[in-house]
């Protein structure tokens, strides 16, 4: 390759105009609304005929828990798309977009990297379509009309000390975590505490991602709960009237966006949930969108199996009708030495001994998976450092485990090395093996929910909470939303609370510090341990690289 770093390649892409990327989908060029030249959104019309269309198989990438040593997640994904088109299957792949704050902190972009791309890379990781941006002024908004709603006489009786709605921004900023507004006397309104969460932990970002139209946006925009009176009556988003300008404002973001990957294929991107405190999934509508016009649909959850693809499961495929067809679970050999115990700085010496200790982390993942009654597949996502030996540990191991594990070099090599993936993958989907269905009932006490995520993802033996806690979701069961999923908030480093206990720990227990009711969105949040719902920036943040050369490009984006 003579390029050496993801901007580079993107850069290098040949591209084509996006209307022969819609064509390619049968998305006819009066329902692509143009962004530039290399990115479109799907209008609402075109969207709701293909929706209504026979359904492709539905593919599912997930991973082990991610380490530092990289697993590949969104690489394997844009792949294993460019794969499938490349041994003549009708293909489309559905990500996320990328925030802000990440891309200028220390995580990176949500692009794929190599070869393995969606492209207009920059774009992607810049703004894109302004679909973020509209997120974070619908929020906000509902923000401003509470505060101003107290200001004018505080009609329907809010106590200011259980306002529940925070402001929001893209961008990490540790300062505004915790904070005092309305100083300044008596025009600037009612001191109160507050602070900001990132636009992707916004319950908007949730909604919009599981809406199914305009309409049904509205509705759950309006059923936010924002507040509490001093009797502890909620109040919500259409007690504030603030859902109908909300909707308005989310019209153009609430369209998916169409774009293509290195090898010109398509790709919807849309939506950017937060993987721990909401579903961390794509949206609804683009995910629905691409079922009805491809005959394979490759999509990805967010962090490792045990967080993003039991959301993905439990809750967007519950709500939105969802039944996958295959899932394929991203391992790297690097990850499985340091979840063996080898440091960092030595995982580019060869040691069979620590990837056989670490194998057991994805082990569990795919146990858990097949659980769900999906068949599984393994992608090793090759790095040169790999030996031959090493590989074979994992494939062998997978073995043992019931399933198969496949070599892909889709990073180097594009749809070239990940054709092996691409027709095992295929060949499952056809077979119609899976006999998917969430692992709890909508019926089931919202407490034994917590439960069962734990036991039976974390392997857990017992669930920590107080009678605050109890007491809250008993609370919400009878005002009738025992029905909700819940959406556990935990370290997506580990299957227990401590993100440094690495491998398949067992014996161990979840304690619960915190219930969120996220009506709009339709599910309970559960906050284990520490989650931060606004990131601050590392001690050299990524933004100090990013700068235009003196060619007018941009450089230190990946």
């Amino acid at each position: 390759m003579d390029f050496k770093t993801d901007i580079e390649i993107a850069r290098a892409a040949q591209k084509r105009p996006i209307q022969e990327i819609g064509a390619k989908l049968g998305i006819p060029t009066e329902h692509l609304l143009p962004y530039g030249h290399d990115k479109a959104k799907v209008s609402q019309d075109f969207v709701a005929d293909a929706r209504a269309r026979k359904r492709g198989k539905l593919i599912l990438v997930t991973a082990i828990n991610p380490t530092p040593a990289g697993e590949g997640k969104t690489t394997t994904t844009v792949g294993l798309g460019d794969g499938l088109c490349a041994i003549g299957k009708r293909a489309a792949i559905c990500i996320r977009e990328a925030s802000l704050g990440p891309n200028f902190g220390m995580k990176g972009g949500a692009a794929g990297g190599g070869m393995a791309q969606v492209v207009p890379m920059e774009d992607m990781n810049l703004h894109f379509t302004g679909d973020f941006h509209a997120i974070t002024s619908a929020h906000n908004l509902l923000s401003a009309m509470i505060d101003n709603h107290i200001y004018w006489g505080n009609a329907l009786e809010i106590d200011e000390r259980r306002i529940t709605w925070r402001r929001v921004m893209d961008m990490n900023d540790r300062a505004l975590r915790d904070m005092v507004v309305s100083l300044g006397g008596v025009t600037n309104g009612f001191p109160r505490q507050t602070g900001f969460d990132i636009t992707v932990a916004s319950e908007v970002m949730a909604i919009l991602c599981l809406a199914s139209d305009l309409d049904d946006l509205q509705r759950r925009l309006g059923d936010i709960v924002v507040a509490y009176t001093r009797e502890k009556k909620a109040i919500t988003c259409r007690d504030i009237g603030a859902e109908g300008a909300m909707t308005v404002l989310l019209k153009d973001a609430m369209q998916p966006n169409l774009v293509q990957t290195l090898e010109n294929n398509p790709a919807f991107v849309h939506g950017g949930p937060f993987a721990n405190i909401a579903h961390g999934c794509n949206s609804v509508v683009a995910t629905q969108t691409a079922l009805g016009l491809a005959d394979y649909v490759v999509t990805e959850a967010g962090f490792g199996a045990d967080l993003g693809a039991e959301k993905f499961f439990n809750i967007k495929c519950r709500k939105a009708g969802l039944a996958p067809s295959v899932a394929v679970i991203v391992a790297t050999v690097r990850a499985m030495k340091m979840n063996g115990g080898v440091a960092k700085a030595d995982l580019g010496s060869e040691n069979v001994s620590a990837v056989q200790e670490g194998c057991p982390n994805l082990g569990r993942h795919i146990e858990n998976v097949k659980g769900f009654g999906v068949p599984v597949v393994v992608a090793i996502n090759h790095f040169h450092s790999d030996t031959e030996a090493e590989v074979q540990a994992v494939k062998d191991y997978c073995a043992a485990q019931g399933t198969e594990a496949i070599l892909c070099r889709h990073w180097a090599e594009g749809s070239k090395g990940v054709t092996d993936l691409a027709a095992r993958v295929a060949e499952l989907a056809d077979a119609d093996m899976a006999e998917f269905a969430p692992i709890y009932p909508d019926e089931m006490p919202l407490f034994e929910k917590i439960e069962t995520v734990a036991e039976r993802i974390y392997r857990a033996d017992a669930v920590l909470a107080d009678d605050k806690i109890r007491n809250q979701l008993a609370e919400w069961e009878a005002a009738g939303f025992g029905h909700l999923p819940i959406c556990m908030a935990k370290t997506q480093y580990s299957f227990t609370t401590d993100p440094t206990r690495r491998g398949a720990p067992t014996g161990h227990s979840v304690p619960v510090r915190e219930v969120r009711l996220s009506a709009g969105a339709g599910f309970i949040v559960v906050i284990c341990g520490e989650i931060m719902t606004m990131p601050g920036l590392p001690r050299k943040p990524a933004a100090e690289s990013i700068r235009f050369n003196e060619a007018g490009l941009i450089e230190g984006l990946f």
